[in-house]
């Protein structure tokens, strides 16, 4: 197989992309603090709601999501339940496993969230369009 090397237009696409992309992670980290939580702990209610077929997740399933260590998950869990975020329960199948729920100000804290969020990539998607490489 061979590859060609990459044109100005491709380095232009990649830059437009990482732009738009560091655009929306900052909007998003501004739309968290707006509500209290940092980015982190939005992410982590995300996941726990938006994890495939339930509305939980164990603490192994969410630091694959959030790409980063166990140990640092659950403090970041311990974080969001001294805030009434989440709440933590053991596994009726596995007791090895704790499994993370959201309590009800987690669940109205990212619904409000991700309404914001839904209405920016609305916004963003309107105005940009990511640019192929391979064009």
């Amino acid at each position: 197989m061979t590859t060609r090397a990459l044109s100005k237009h491709d380095f232009e696409a990649l830059s437009a992309f990482r732009y738009e992309l560091r655009r929306f992670l900052r909007f998003s980290e501004e739309a968290a603090q707006g509500e209290g939580v940092t980015p982190q702990q939005y992410l982590l209610l995300l996941h726990i709601k938006g994890f495939p077929g339930r509305e939980w997740a164990s603490v192994g399933e969410l630091a694959e999501r959030l790409q980063s260590q166990h140990h640092s998950v659950v403090a970041l869990i311990s974080r969001c339940e001294k805030l009434h975020l989440v709440k933590r329960s053991t596994s009726e199948v596995d007791r090895r496993q704790v499994n993370i729920h959201l309590l009800p100000a987690g669940e109205q804290c990212l619904a409000r969230l991700a309404e914001l969020h839904r209405a920016e990539l609305s916004n963003r998607n309107a105005t940009f369009k990511i640019p192929s490489i391979d064009d």
